[in-house]
């Protein structure tokens, strides 16, 4: 109803805290502004005389003429006001089917501290408290101390429900205000003047936390005494308060199951051209919808403040207060809530590459529009579960940006004309898109970040967003704004026009007769058109408007914020204690108190006794002989050997020693022959009794020579094989494909340190190229019982556990170790390909992300080196080559002796690595044109080229498929090199040489320099048993300043051509290099075959020598000894050699007739002449 000169608008209407008339919601956080409507209610309404100011709070007003007309109003209350589609009731939806009672919130003002600060001669105040724009009520008149303290022990209250005025929602985002009000002395008679003196506010939000009761110092900041006055941001005062409920707002579902939504608003930078800080006064508003039970409940900001261009906005800065009833300004903003901002890279929106940097400093400084402004949305559990589905169903949000002009209060009507151009004109309408994706990623609890702005279209709204309809145009009737005279920006108060200022008036005076002008031009009789040729015309007008968004470049930078994640993430402790429980840690095994050694030193023992009890038979027939008494003769000796042995068959003694040296040699048997079973033929039978008559024979005289000798035998001598000479070994025979041997070979690894984790990890990566998938998967989960904070393991584990269909188990492992390490590139992205193998899109593209944002860090990182010494000194490409560690950088151990770069880790047919480390440092933006001829060509690097390095080391072949999936659409201009690298040896690993061929003909067109392509050539046309070409292909590689990632068998493999062509000095000096980089019992036994047939017999034994000590199983190396034996006239020796050569069975058929051609010709060197 319309308020008459000199009458005082009710509670929430009016006075202290009320916006302009009609009355529009406070926070334009969504709540439609609501018009005067006539009360049915019995509510005291008071009533000013005429003649007396509108405002009672300002320097002319006066107060209440009594207390108890003041009670009155405070008992009043608001006025019943209408239910609109706003946030509480449809945000705040209730769980509950019945509607919950209102239960009260009690504030308490205790006492205000530093008054003098304010104001030095302040001597009486009161405190006023308002709430969702309703007065609470005032204290009594207080006297301020001299130390600046007023004890006021005021208190009140209002009532909040769900579904009332003062909804859970409200609680969330609207503080209680606190005014502090001066009473000035008056003459008698004469009413009381008052003065506001500061503002204060309390945030409520620990209420919906689950607090009952809790007491803050509230800052206190001065009230401004005139529009032109500009006060420090900095509080003054304070006040202290205490809020106390008599139970819990929210009950234990709703706080455990419900949650809180925070959107904040920054800025929009790179504002249009037509944007000026001149002319009309402008409304920028910001809208987006949340969506909820029922109607979508719209966020709305307004009171955009238009920056011209100049220095950036301070980081960090508090977020403020979406209010309008302020006359603080320092009392806008959120304590403890700041903007701090961040590096672009981590944002989670666009405009976040390197190449954006620069256009977004730029547009930080350029004109721009600042809210600043944080809104809270309460979200009972139904509201949460509605907002988890709709970003399932559409994971872009549409938040609108457009710009009303300010229009002047009119005291007359509004015209028709007017009412259509507020009904239908929305002017740059704009539309930022939102991904909301992320929120639904395990333990996301925020996004923020830049979005670009676009003009607004129906169509492809809808198309993105399934949003049918535009919230500005839902509430176009009341955005129509009327121009406010308060100097603070995006703050109205009404006591700002209790007194205008002369400037404003002539402001207001002004623009009303221009709009008057324009309204009397637009009055002009019209050609009437349609409703929809009006309607489409507006559009096309209006999408002009919103097309300069796109021209200026114009984005917003916004916030979203969860209390909660809507998907709870696992915390590191359970994932932890979820794989022990999946893995425990085994304890060593203890020794086995049965077994080969304990066999043989059984037999040893009882060889011992029973020589002790012979001599004791021997002593009581012929005696003690004293040493000096001289040698027995022969023919004595035999006497006395004939006597014992009657003695010892007519006592029976004989047969006990016999029986109690049989278990022992049966222990033996089972123990060091492992032989359990019949023989299947009679002459396999006579041979294994030959050789264990030689064993046994040796072993009892190694237990008689330590009885009877005075010190005891030497130990044997340790083992000269390391862990990593025995892995080159292994690798050596996965490429011969003798898998049994490497098997062999992986096994004396984990033999000699059961608690290396890398043997483990090694053997079980031998595993998966056998596709022994179980037998791998018990390698790396015993690598993990062992640490089961190892990364690789872990990785390894779900890669397992992915190759065996345990899709739990593998997504319990990866996300542990991205849990573990959030700074491992390849757990990310690993964990992204399983995602994407579950076909659970939204948690693959946030670990693509993070993936990707660690990349780009880490090679900023590994460009500023470079870029910080190219002052000081120009480093080419070639001396800038050495890779720089990365996370993942735990990878199967290399070669202890300077060998590192140089051993291989995948298997034969994937010898080159995949991605070489010194295309793991390469910039994305690198060219992928031919490399010069200065070095090595830098393709761009990749996360999934990253993974492709590790998964091919691992042997992972199904997760590199994955990854060379991806990697395929992933840059920019089409495959790199290493792409078409590691297509090579996956087809090689399938033997399909045709598609390998092919992909190293495109790797070379991109790249025709790079080493480890032109090894990987060699290696298949070695294959191939084309050494012609695989020979020029070798040379080519070894005469790059850079060596190839697998040389160690570029040198075998072109050693061994060598040999084959009978360039015996190249092939020695070929073998020589390898054993230089890694030496191994090949290398050495290629020097061997080189320097004999060059005649070196010499050099040639030395470097056979040196083979035999380090694989004492190699058939050739014995036989080509045997040759040099023969030429040298060893005769023993010769056929000791050839003795082994048999007994491993040479395989080389041409090598074994030369021998044997040898031995006829010197007439010697086999047992059997």
């Amino acid at each position: 109803m319309p308020v008459g000169p000199g009458a005082r608008p009710a509670a929430g209407e009016g006075g202290l805290g009320s916006n302009v008339s009609p009355r529009e919601d406070s926070d334009g956080g969504g709540e439609r502004p609501r018009p005067f409507q006539q009360e049915s209610d019995s509510r005291a309404i008071l009533v000013i005389p005429p003649g007396e100011p509108a405002n009672p709070l300002r320097g002319s007003g006066t107060r209440p003429e009594s207390r108890q007309q003041r009670a009155m109003e405070v008992l009043a209350g608001p006025p019943a006001r209408k239910q609109s589609s706003a946030l509480p009731a449809a945000a705040a939806l209730p769980s509950d089917p019945q509607p919950t009672p209102p239960k009260p919130v009690q504030i308490a003002v205790l006492k205000a501290r530093d008054l003098k600060t304010i104001k030095s001669d302040v001597s009486v105040t009161l405190v006023r408290a308002e709430y969702n724009g309703a007065i609470l009520g005032d204290s009594s008149t207080t006297n301020v101390l001299p130390n600046g303290t007023a004890s006021y022990n005021f208190t009140t209250s209002f009532d909040c429900s769900p579904d009332g005025r003062n909804s859970w929602d409200d609680i969330a985002h609207k503080p209680v205000l606190l005014t502090v009000i001066e009473v000035l002395q008056s003459e008698k008679r004469q009413k009381e003047k008052t003065m506001p003196l500061g503002q204060a506010v309390v945030d409520l939000l620990p209420l919906l936390q689950g607090q009952c009761s809790f007491k803050v110092s509230a800052p206190l900041y001065a009230v401004p005494t005139s529009p032109l006055e500009s006060l420090q941001p900095e509080a003054k005062g304070g006040l202290e308060v205490t809020v106390c409920t008599e139970e819990p707002l929210l009950s234990a579902s709703q706080l455990s199951n419900g949650n809180l939504l925070s959107v904040t608003l920054e800025a929009a930078y790179s504002a249009p051209e037509a944007f000026a800080p001149s002319g009309p006064l402008q409304n920028y508003m910001a809208c987006l919808q949340v969506p909820a039970a029922g109607e979508e409940v719209p966020l709305l900001f307004k009171n955009g403040i238009l920056k011209p261009a100049g220095e950036k906005e301070p980081l960090p800065r508090p977020k403020k207060w979406p209010l309008a009833n302020v006359m603080a300004p320092g009392a806008l903003s959120i304590p403890n809530s700041f903007i701090v901002g961040g590096p672009y890279e981590d944002e989670d929106g666009e405009l976040n590459k390197r190449e954006d940097r620069e256009f977004r400093i730029q547009a930080e400084s350029t004109k721009r529009i600042v809210w600043d402004m944080e809104r809270r949305c309460y979200l009972d559990p139904a509201a949460v579960a509605i907002l988890q589905k709709r970003i399932a169903e559409c994971r872009y949000w549409p938040v609108e940006v457009c710009r009303m002009p300010v229009a002047s209060p009119s005291k007359g009507k509004t015209s028709k004309a007017d009412k259509g151009d507020e009904d239908k004109q929305i002017f740059f309408h704009g539309v930022a898109y939102v991904n909301m994706v992320p929120l639904l990623c395990p333990g996301v609890k925020q996004i923020r970040g830049a979005f670009r702005v676009f003009t607004y279209q129906d169509s492809e709204v809808f198309e993105k967003t399934k949003s049918q309809h535009s919230v500005f145009r839902d509430l176009r009737s009341q955005l129509s704004l009327t121009k406010e005279g308060s100097w603070t920006p995006g703050i109205s108060t009404p006591l700002s026009r209790a007194v205008p200022s002369k400037s404003q008036k002539e402001d207001k005076e002004k623009i009303t007769k221009e709009k008057d002008s324009n309204r009397k031009t637009s009055s002009v009789p019209k050609i009437q058109l349609s409703d929809a040729t009006v309607e489409a015309e507006n559009v096309t007008y209006l999408s002009l408007d919103g097309q300069q968004y796109v021209e200026a470049g114009t984005f917003l930078v916004m916030e979203i914020k969860l209390d909660k994640a809507l998907v709870p993430k696992r915390s590191r402790e359970e994932l932890t204690g979820r794989v022990k429980q999946m893995i425990p840690p085994r304890p060593p095994l203890p020794p086995r108190t049965a077994g080969a050694k304990k066999a043989v030193e059984g037999y040893h023992s009882h060889v011992t006794s029973i020589a002790v009890a012979i001599l004791s038979e021997y002593h009581e027939l012929f005696g003690k002989r004293l040493p000096d008494r001289g040698a027995i003769d022969h023919q004595t000796l035999e006497e006395q050997k004939r006597q014992l042995n009657f003695e010892l068959n007519s006592s029976g003694k004989y047969f006990a020693f016999k029986e109690q040296l049989k278990y022992a040699v049966v222990k033996i048997v089972r123990e060091k022959y492992l032989k359990t079973t019949a023989f299947e033929t009679q002459e396999q039978f006579q041979a294994f009794l030959s050789e264990l008559y030689v064993y046994l024979v040796d072993q009892m005289h190694v237990a008689l020579n330590q009885l009877l000798s005075e010190e005891a035998a030497s130990p044997a001598p340790l083992s000269r094989t390391t862990r990593e000479q025995l892995w080159l070994f292994a690798r050596e025979a996965e490429v011969n494909k003798d898998y049994k041997l490497a098997s062999l070979y992986h096994q004396q690894r984990v033999a000699q340190d059961q608690r290396n984790i890398q043997c483990w990890l090694d053997y079980g990566a031998f595993c998966l190229l056998l596709e022994e998938t179980t037998k791998a998967q018990e390698c790396f989960q015993q690598a993990l019982s062992l640490d089961p904070h190892h990364i690789q393991s872990l990785l390894l584990c779900g890669v397992g556990a992915v190759s065996l269909q345990h899709y739990e188990e593998a997504e319990l492992f990866f996300e542990d170790a991205c849990c573990l390490e959030p700074s491992n590139i390849v757990a990310w992205t690993l964990s992204g390909l399983f995602y994407e193998l579950q076909n659970n899109n939204i948690q693959a593209e946030m670990a693509f992300r993070e993936a990707k944002k660690l990349l780009q860090a880490q090679l900023a990182k590994e460009r500023s080196i470079p870029e910080a010494a190219e002052g000081k000194k120009h480093i080419s490409a070639v001396c800038v080559s050495s890779p720089s560690p990365g996370p993942e950088e735990c990878l199967p151990e290399r070669v202890a002796d300077g060998s590192a770069d140089k051993v291989p880790e995948a298997v034969e047919p994937a010898l080159a690595c995949a991605a070489p480390e010194e295309e793991a440092t390469a910039p994305e933006a690198a060219p992928k044109a031919p490399a010069s001829v200065s070095g090595v060509s830098r393709p761009p690097c990749t996360i999934f080229m990253k993974a492709v390095e590790f998964l091919m080391k691992v042997n992972a072949i199904q997760f590199v498929h994955m990854a060379l999936a991806h990697e395929l659409l992933s840059p920019p201009g089409g495959p790199s090199c290493a792409y078409y690298l590691a297509l090579a040896q996956t087809s090689l690993l399938k033997e399909d040489f045709s598609k390998c061929e092919e992909c190293l003909c495109e790797a070379v067109r991109i790249d025709y320099v790079n080493p480890n392509v032109w090894a990987q050539k060699g290696h298949l046309c070695y294959l191939k048993r084309d050494f012609g070409e695989a020979k020029e292909c070798y040379e080519r590689t070894i005469s790059f300043v850079e060596d190839a990632a697998d040389m160690h068998f570029v040198y075998l493999r072109l050693g061994s051509i060598y040999l084959e062509e009978k360039e015996y000095g190249r092939a020695k000096q070929t073998y020589l290099l390898a054993c230089k980089n890694s030496a191994s019992c090949l290398t050495w036994l290629g020097v061997g075959i080189a320097c004999y047939r060059l005649d070196e017999m010499a050099e040639a034994e030395d470097a056979l020598s040196e083979a035999n000590a380090l694989n004492n199983t190699n058939a050739e190396v014995w036989a080509y000894l045997a040759l040099i034996c023969l030429q040298g006239g060893r005769q023993l020796e010769a056929e000791q050699c050839y003795k082994y050569v048999v007994k491993l069975g040479l395989r080389n058929a041409a090598l074994l007739r030369e021998l044997r051609a040898a031995q006829q010709r010197f007439g010697f060197g086999d047992p059997a002449f």
